[in-house]
């Protein structure tokens, strides 16, 4: 699936992905390759996202919000965690 991940300052992945894992409002889910269309907020918590190769690429978010599309795509617009 196509999946882009961005902060208001930058873009913090985009790019195919195999699964992608995050907290929600009603708790941890991972969206893999056509996930039914839905929108939920974004709980604090570690993203993992699995790339076509398998590697993992991780991004701490503070909050924000998903959108799973039809055609296959998902978009993240996060705030991230404080170091």
């Amino acid at each position: 699936m196509k999946v882009g991940v961005y902060s208001m300052q930058k873009v913090l992945y985009q790019g195919d992905a195999e699964s992608v894992t995050c907290v929600t409002a009603v708790g941890e889910i991972t969206i893999l390759d056509h996930h039914e269309p839905m929108i939920s907020l974004i709980r604090k918590g570690l993203m993992k996202i699995v790339d076509r190769e398998g590697q993992e690429h991780y991004i701490r978010a503070e909050s924000g919000f998903l959108e799973v599309r039809s055609g296959n795509e998902a978009r993240f617009l996060v705030e991230e965690e404080k170091a």
